[in-house]
């Protein structure tokens, strides 16, 4: 039975599926110059997407995301902005291809909904959007528990974790147009990665997919292509990751949230240099 918003035209979608209307990318018709040499080609161009996710029939918010790995992104975003606690509380009822967009609909129990309910909502999130939904100070900026002693990092782990990132970045390397954020288990190296065109999206579906997965989050670190801004430092700490690595800078509020966490947060992690902003017992030699 279709939920009582579903429009006629709307077709049920697998959250899994691929499908033509919101592929991940689209070949474009471009003219490409090198010098004064022109050239006429086909150029892979990464897609975003309007997706909204509903909660118990009613809207949340709408992120423009890469329409890729959504059970992974919705369960993600759902552990990591406090909507529900922990994986067992959210049920997947179906994914809808609308004309603009895509809808994920999901069910979480009475009282998580309930204080969902109470909270003012910023329906649209912007590509860039890394706290979305939160309309007050005290929505946004929320305090995850203190960390436990969590992982131990050799330099070298890391080091080839950040040689390897590359190669890893099937998405980027197609359109060099989007984010990734790598899970990295130091006696194993690179063990996911997802891509996605808002680095706090990639974040989530990574998040998502190791939940899915039983990964132990007291076992690896989590590598990001982008800025370690605060929001990247909430959603590891509100799950249980203790260490991460960017390859550009922080910001200020992200090193206090790491301090007060005690989140291991390094920034400008490149070859073989980087820069330890909080809590460095954590990587040794």
């Amino acid at each position: 039975m279709l939920p009582k918003h579903e429009a006629p035209n709307s077709v049920p979608l697998s959250w899994t599926a691929n499908f033509e209307r919101w592929a991940a990318t689209r070949e474009y018709p471009v003219e490409r110059w090198r010098g004064d040499d022109r050239q006429c080609v086909e150029d892979a161009v990464i897609e975003e997407a309007p997706v909204a996710l509903f909660y118990n029939n009613e809207p949340h918010v709408v992120m423009l995301a890469t329409p890729l790995d959504l059970e992974d992104f919705a369960l993600g975003f759902s552990l990591t902005e406090g909507i529900v606690a922990t994986p067992q509380e959210l049920s997947f009822v179906e994914a809808y291809h609308r004309e603009e967009g895509i809808e994920l609909w999901m069910r979480i129990p009475p009282d998580q909904f309930e204080k969902l309910a109470h909270k003012e909502r910023n329906l649209t999130g912007r590509t860039g959007c890394g706290l979305c939904g939160a309309a007050t100070i005290a929505q946004a900026v929320r305090h995850p528990a203190p960390l436990g002693k969590g992982v131990t990092v050799p330099v070298a782990a890391l080091r080839q974790a950040l040689q390897n990132l590359g190669g890893n970045q099937i998405l980027n390397n197609k359109t060099g147009a989007v984010h990734g954020a790598a899970w990295v288990v130091p006696e194993t190296g690179i063990v996911a990665v997802r891509e996605d065109v808002g680095r706090h999206n990639a974040l989530d579906k990574l998040i998502g997919a190791l939940v899915k997965s039983g990964a132990d989050f007291e076992m690896g670190f989590v590598l990001i292509t982008s800025r370690a801004s605060f929001e990247m430092v909430q959603k590891c700490a509100s799950v249980g990751i203790s260490f991460m690595a960017a390859i550009s800078a922080p910001t200020g509020l992200a090193i206090r949230l790491a301090e007060e966490t005690g989140l291991t947060l390094l920034g400008f992690a490149r070859g073989d240099r980087h820069t330890v902003y909080a809590n460095p017992q954590r990587l040794v030699l």
